[in-house]
């Protein structure tokens, strides 16, 4: 049986999700949000927001990657700053 390789990247990677994951538990027990309407065409809480971010930020990264030429560390910064972008003013 063969067993998936963990390199440093994508341990960080992984561990940065489940970082954020939990974070985002604590600051909802702490602090309960409501829905809110931004520039997303639905009203959406912070978990949503996060939801929909670091799913548009995979899309965005695996687009870049495969159509263009640019650095993997451009398509990064993009898929950051979209997923800022989604959560704070979707």
């Amino acid at each position: 049986m063969d067993w998936m390789a963990w390199t440093l990247p994508t341990a960080l990677f992984f561990g940065a999700i489940a970082t954020l994951l939990a974070g985002m538990a604590l600051w909802e027990l702490r602090s309960p949000c409501l829905e809110r309407s931004g520039f997303l065409p639905i009203a959406t809480t912070r978990g949503d927001r996060l939801f929909i971010g670091l799913l548009g930020s995979a899309y965005l990264h695996l687009l870049v990657v495969g159509v263009t030429d640019w650095s993997i560390w451009i398509a990064s910064l993009l898929s950051l700053l979209w997923l800022f972008a989604v959560m704070r003013w979707g």
